[in-house]
C-alpha cells in the first residue's frame, strides 16, 4: 500500500464536485520528474536522527517561524502552526546527499504546491548517515513552489533540538476524524474509505475515528450521514436513506466521493491491523438501527488477533447518545467490552467506559479530566479544529487526546513543546 508519491499524488488538477459548488483542488506530483528513483533508502537511524524541531530560515511567511519532523513510516511529514500547513515527503540518498520530495499544504484551504529539499554532505548528510567526525548541523535547504509548478522559492530548515524525551513518552493520541479528515478538506479520497486510512499516520495520527452504519441486510459498514448525497458520493441510480439497502447495492451501485467503494467495518480493522501502525480505532455509531450486537463481535475479532500478534490496538465503541447508552447496558458482560461514552461522567461510570470523550466546546474542564484519569479512564476531547483552541488545549488542557480535522495541526503544538 505504500506506493511512490506520484501514485498516491493523484491526478493534477483534478475538479471536485460538491452538491452546491465546484472547487478546482490541484494534487502536485513530480511524475517522471522525481529524483527519487535513483536514491537508495535511509535506514531507521537516519531517519531518527533527523526528527525534530526546526527553526524556518527562508520560508517562514509561508511556513511560520518553526516546522516538527517527524517519520511515518516510508514519509516525512513536517507540521507547521500556519494555516494548518504541513509538508509529506519521501527521501532518498545520493552518495553523502539526502533528497526529498513531495507536496505541501495549507489544511484550511485548497492552497498547495510541490516542495524539494536536500542535506548536503557537509550540513548534516555525513553526519545522518553515520560520520561521526562530520558536523552534526543539519540543515534542509531547498524550495517549494504553487500548484504543480516547479519549485522557486526557497526554503531552508535547520534543526534546533529534538522533540522533548518526555513528550514522545506522555500517552497522547492524536486522532483523525472520520479516518484522516473529511471530503470538505479536499485531501483527493474520501472521508471513511480504506483510501483515507492509509493518510492518517502521515498526518501525525495515531489514532482514527470512524463511522458506522448497519446495512437492510445487517452488515456494519462506514458512513457519516443517514442519506446518499452527493456530498459524499457521486451521482447515483438511487437515493434515500442508505440503511434502506443491501450491501450488495451499496458496494455495486455506490461510489464515494472519489471513487472508493464503500467499506465494511470488518475491511476497515482489518486494513487497521495490517497497513497501519495505528494504535486506536474510535466507533462512532451512527446507525438508526440496534447496531451495536453486530458491531462487538467484528471489534472483539480484530482486537484479539491484534493480541495474537503482538499489536498495539486498542479499538472502543462510541456512544454519542443516551440511545446507544441503553442499548449498551442491555448487552451481557457490556462493562467488559472497551467503549467510549461522549456524555456525563455518571453514564461513563454506569457503563465502565474506559474514555470519556465531551465536546471541546465545553472547555478543559480539568478537575472532571482529573477525576476520570483517576479512576484509570482516559479523556479525549472533540472535535476541535480551531488553531487557538488547539494550542490552549495542548499547552494548559490535560486531556489524554484530541479528535480533529487538522491532525497535523494538533501533532505541531503537541511536539514543539
Amino acid at each position: 500500500m505504500r506506493g511512490s508519491l506520484a501514485a498516491l499524488s493523484l491526478l493534477a488538477g483534478f475538479a471536485l464536485s460538491s452538491c452546491d459548488n465546484q472547487v478546482d483542488v490541484v494534487y502536485p506530483s513530480f511524475g517522471t520528474g522525481s529524483l527519487l528513483p535513483e536514491t537508495r533508502p535511509l535506514s531507521p537511524e537516519t531517519r531518527a536522527a533527523m526528527e525534530g524541531v526546526y527553526a524556518v530560515r527562508a520560508g517562514s511567511d509561508q511556513f511560520g517561524q518553526s516546522v516538527v519532523l517527524q517519520w511515518n513510516g516510508d514519509y516525512l511529514s513536517v507540521y507547521t502552526g500556519t494555516h494548518a500547513g504541513y509538508l509529506i515527503m519521501q527521501g532518498g540518498r545520493l552518495d553523502s546527499v539526502l533528497h526529498f520530495e513531495g507536496y505541501w499544504r495549507y489544511a484550511v484551504s485548497t492552497q498547495t504546491g510541490l516542495v524539494t529539499l536536500t542535506i548536503e554532505g557537509d550540513t548534516g548528510g555525513k553526519y545522518l548517515l553515520g560520520d561521526s567526525t562530520a558536523s552534526s548541523q543539519i540543515i534542509l535547504e531547498g524550495a517549494y513552489g504553487g500548484d504543480n509548478d516547479l519549485p522557486g522559492t526557497a526554503l531552508l530548515l535547520e534543526y534546533v533540538r529534538q522533540i522533548r524525551p518526555e513528550i514522545l513518552k506522555e500517552e497522547f493520541w492524536i486522532l483523525a476524524h472520520r479516518g484522516g479528515g473529511r471530503n470538505s478538506e479536499y485531501l483527493g479520497v474520501s472521508e471513511n474509505s480504506l483510501e483515507m486510512i492509509n493518510l492518517a499516520e502521515r498526518f501525525g495520527a495515531d489514532g482514527i475515528e470512524i463511522d458506522v452504519k448497519v446495512s437492510k441486510d445487517g452488515v456494519p459498514f462506514l458512513y457519516h450521514d443517514t442519506d446518499v448525497n452527493l456530498r459524499l458520493v457521486q451521482k447515483s441510480v438511487f437515493w434515500g436513506p442508505i440503511e434502506d439497502f443491501t450491501f450488495p447495492q451499496l458496494r455495486t451501485l455506490l461510489r464515494l466521493a472519489n471513487g472508493e467503494k464503500i467499506p465494511t467495518l470488518d475491511e476497515a480493522l482489518k486494513f487497521v491491523l495490517e497497513k497501519t501502525t495505528l494504535s486506536f480505532v474510535w466507533l462512532d455509531l451512527k446507525s438508526d438501527r440496534d447496531e451495536i450486537p453486530l458491531v462487538i463481535p467484528i471489534q472483539q475479532k480484530y482486537l484479539e488477533l491484534a493480541g495474537q500478534r503482538g499489536r498495539s490496538l486498542e479499538i472502543v465503541l462510541g456512544l454519542p447518545s443516551e440511545d446507544k447508552v441503553d442499548r449498551f447496558a442491555a448487552i451481557p458482560n457490556h462493562q467488559a467490552v472497551p467503549s467510549l461514552c461522549e456524555l456525563d461522567v455518571d453514564l461513563v461510570r454506569k457503563v465502565n467506559s474506559r474514555v470519556w470523550a465531551p465536546r471541546w466546546t465545553q472547555g478543559t474542564q480539568t478537575a472532571q479530566v482529573r477525576a476520570m484519569q483517576a479512576e484509570g479512564r482516559r479523556a479525549f476531547v472533540w472535535t476541535l479544529d480551531v488553531d487557538r483552541y488547539i494550542s490552549t488545549f495542548v499547552t494548559d488542557g490535560e486531556f489524554d487526546g484530541i479528535l480533529t480535522n487538522y491532525p497535523t495541526l494538533v501533532a505541531y503544538y503537541h511536539y514543539v513543546r
